[in-house]
């Protein structure tokens, strides 16, 4: 069973930091490009920040260019989104989603992490 448990969420005040982490399990983590999602309320869910397998590619939503950084440790099944530079605007439930590199089929969500940035 693939299981993708984020971490990391919490309150931060404007112009601080976070770093959230999405751990997997139950998948060859290797084939899989990962992403960070968010979706605000009353707002739909929106690409952040995407990584390939093997880390050697990155994109990122241009409302958090220079401001986020995705990385991933494959020997921990594990990506982070480095969060720095934080605005109210970037609220919203956080949540990672594998997609398989081989097969279009094969992609997972996890549930979710609350991020708040507000004084």
């Amino acid at each position: 069973q693939v299981q993708l448990v984020e971490s990391g969420g919490g309150l931060v005040q404007p112009g601080g930091s976070l770093t959230l982490s999405c751990t997997a399990s139950g998948l060859t983590f290797t084939n899989y490009h990962m992403n960070w999602y968010r979706q605000a309320p009353g707002k739909e869910r929106e690409l952040v920040a995407s990584i390939t397998n093997t880390g050697g590619s990155r994109n990122y939503a241009d409302s958090v260019k220079g401001r986020f950084t995705m990385s991933r440790d494959n020997s921990k099944n594990t990506v982070y989104l480095q969060m720095n530079t934080l605005k109210p605007e970037d609220t919203a439930v956080y949540y990672c989603y594998a997609e398989n590199r081989l097969s279009s089929r094969l992609k997972y969500w996890g549930q979710g992490t609350q991020v708040t940035v507000s004084s």
